[in-house]
């Protein structure tokens, strides 16, 4: 396999450059909230639509979407998402963002074609009872729930929820409705946003962000993208930045064959004798791989691309060194997905909302509380139905090469470059570079490498200058998403030039290309990790590569301040 994924990175190189020329979106966990405060409503439709793939085709799709005006999920920072819009069908359905202890109101209105037949919502692992009876919204008993008949609706009632990620889906015919797109995610936030010191010094394991002008690296001021300070009423499980992947496939002949019954059957009588979809679900060959409804490079795109009408959420993560992401995740297809997170496995919160804990107490900072025991995952299993929350970092440590291309002493004085070439490593307890605040360039910097050169060929080994051999430049992607560098970081091949570079300002002394020349913006210089299925059919678009699964991570330095409103 690791033979494989490294003549994927091969073929995948020169491909990044030309995606790289377009502008990139971030991702995050946009959604909308329940009108109304603590006891609030949820206002859904189900309808068709089209899907784009990036094979050119338009799938027919059924999904949920919102029934009038959305109110949109703010932000610990009150960071927004320019062109955020909940149409009135999208794949995965909006995202449902509540708080613990609420109750909360979700009314469906089933707008599918009449010979589709009723339509529902299931919400596992919440405590949800349906409404069959109240006036004037009147629904149909199904065999898992109350469920929507064609142009009627139905109430569903969801108390003291609690926190995590959690799936929603279609109760109704499943092995159709589910594959044809209605699902979507709910994220229940902790009350007042989770522990108060996620924002200290304690603030977890690994290190801290401070966002806001005052805490960033000057000129490049951090907006808070996080919906909350911790995902769950636990001092461990605080984070900086957090997104949310919603894993299906598609089978185009169930999508094909729905769409010309519907045609066929337009007028017809919903329950009359021959108002109904015979689609024969299997056998199943799906084609399409999808995250948060779109495919690769689709879902690099922002999220609410016009392109993508009904398809708003994107998948594209991105974080700085040290920092805390939480990846929220629901299988939502037929299909377990092995999803593999390059540059470091994932520590396993919860399952389903679930914390997985340890017997004993630990002490956070001054909080005692119950030990997390969640497993360290090389792949996370994104299995039907079921949602976890995970938490993966980066720092570089065991690189053995300072990856901030640093040198111990200035080449060029005056040069701003030079200066941050030479700055210190204060390593903390744990090793890491914490101690001189976290307005430094290499905040959560892995002290025992720093100053460390590269070898000057990369194309040698250890004895032609350095103390690490390096890949193939064709297969080590970084940036945006290719450059020529190991180095994190604006002109990171001019900081790493040695001393004898002296008389000769700022032209570099190494065999390097200066990194991600083909950066957009400009001051980004980072390394990309492919985040993608480990099975091999699921990273192809209608058994084309590049597509399906694939996303990348891109690790920054903090002077690019990631806006994850793109």
């Amino acid at each position: 396999m690791k033979n494989t994924i490294s003549q994927i990175a091969r073929i995948l190189a020169p491909i990044v450059l030309v995606f790289s020329l377009a502008a990139t979106g971030f991702a995050a966990a946009p959604g909308i909230t329940a009108a109304g405060g603590a006891v609030g409503t949820f206002n859904l439709t189900a309808q068709p639509g089209y899907l784009n793939q990036p094979d050119g085709a338009a799938v027919y799709s059924w999904g949920y979407g919102c029934n009038g005006a959305a109110t949109f999920a703010t932000t610990l920072g009150s960071a927004s998402f320019p062109g955020q819009n909940c149409p009135t069908m999208q794949v995965p359905g909006p995202t449902l963002v509540v708080t613990e202890g609420t109750t909360v109101t979700i009314i469906l209105t089933n707008n599918l074609p009449a010979a589709a037949g009723n339509t529902s919502i299931l919400f596992p692992g919440l405590n949800a009872t349906a409404s069959c009876s109240s006036s004037p919204v009147v629904g149909v008993q199904g065999l898992l729930t109350c469920e929507a008949a064609p142009g009627g609706s139905v109430t569903y009632t969801l108390t003291n929820v609690t926190p995590g990620t959690h799936a929603y889906y279609s109760g109704t015919q499943g092995d159709l409705q589910i594959e044809m797109g209605l699902y979507g995610a709910i994220i229940v936030l902790p009350t007042g946003g989770g522990p108060t010191n996620c924002n200290t010094t304690v603030t977890n394991l690994y290190g801290k962000t401070d966002y806001g002008s005052a805490n960033s690296i000057p000129g490049f001021p951090e907006q808070d993208f996080r919906l909350a300070r911790a995902a769950y009423d636990h001092p461990a499980s605080c984070y900086d930045r957090e997104y949310l992947f919603q894993w299906a496939e598609v089978d185009s002949r169930i999508h094909k064959q729905a769409e010309a019954q519907a045609a066929a059957l337009v007028g017809c009588t919903a329950g009359a004798a021959g108002c109904s979809l015979n689609v024969q679900t299997e056998p199943y060959h799906p084609a399409y791989f999808l995250i948060n409804g779109r495919s690769m490079p689709d879902l690099m795109d922002p999220n609410y691309a016009s392109e993508y009408p009904h398809q708003p959420y994107n998948g594209n993560p991105h974080m700085h060194p040290g920092e805390l992401t939480l990846v929220r995740t629901i299988g939502q297809g037929r299909w377990q997905h092995p999803f593999h997170e390059h540059a470091n496995h994932v520590r396993i919160l919860a399952r389903d909302g679930n914390l997985v804990l340890s017997s004993g107490t630990v002490n956070y900072g001054g909080t005692p509380a119950p030990g997390l025991a969640g497993l360290l995952m090389f792949n996370t299993d994104t299995t039907p139905g079921e949602a976890f929350d995970g938490i993966f970092y980066f720092t570089g440590r065991g690189l053995n090469w300072d990856p901030y291309g640093h040198h111990p002493a200035p080449n060029r004085p005056g040069d701003p470059l030079d200066v941050n070439a030479t700055l210190s490593c204060s390593p903390d307890a744990n090793g890491y570079n914490t101690l001189n605040g976290t307005a430094v360039l290499n905040y959560y910097e892995w002290c025992q490498d720093h100053n460390k050169p590269v070898q000057v060929n990369p194309f040698g080994d250890v004895a032609s200058g350095g103390p690490a051999t390096l890949p193939d430049p064709n297969i080590l992607t970084n940036g945006q998403w290719y450059g020529g560098t190991p180095y994190l970081g604006p002109d990171a091949s001019l900081r790493a030039t040695a001393p004898a570079c002296a008389t000769t300002p700022n032209s570099g002394c190494t065999t390097l290309n200066p990194a991600n020349t083909q950066a957009n913006p400009a001051n980004e210089r980072g390394w990309a990790f492919m985040w993608h299925s480990h099975n091999e059919r699921e990273i192809t678009t209608n058994n084309v590569f590049p597509g399906g699964m694939l996303m990348m991570m891109l690790v920054d330095t903090r002077e690019f301040a990631i806006d994850e409103s793109l």
